[in-house]
């Protein structure tokens, strides 16, 4: 069994209420800041898995939560700058619609024009 360690207890408490007061700024959280978050929690209870089968459950937490912010991270930049292209890609397609409709009214109203004359 696991013995229940105070150092451990209290840090990750500590680390707990750090993030949930990192996280309750009036924005929401990007999806970078998602991907650290997962990454550093997925990490560290892995880690602390792992740590618990080696006798130091505490550093493996360390090390997997840091492991995991790092990837969490790397991942939710790509996913963050991939949003951020789509939304520039949309937002020409958008500005090309327009231009198509205007210049389909305009034929428009040349074919009016011409067959007024």
């Amino acid at each position: 069994m696991i013995e229940r360690h105070p150092k451990l207890t209290i840090g990750i408490t500590m680390l707990g209420l750090m993030l949930i007061a990192g996280c309750s700024g009036s924005d929401p959280l990007s999806t970078r800041e998602k991907g650290t978050l997962y990454g550093a929690g997925g990490g560290a209870a892995t880690g602390a898995i792992v740590g618990a089968f080696t006798g130091n459950p505490g550093l493996g937490a360390a090390i997997g939560g840091g492991l995991g912010a790092v990837g969490g991270a790397l991942v939710g930049n790509q996913m963050q700058n991939n949003e951020r292209q789509q939304a520039e890609t949309q937002s020409q397609i958008s500005s090309q619609q327009q231009q198509i409709q205007q210049q389909q009214q305009q034929i428009q109203q040349l074919k009016q024009q011409q067959q007024t004359e």
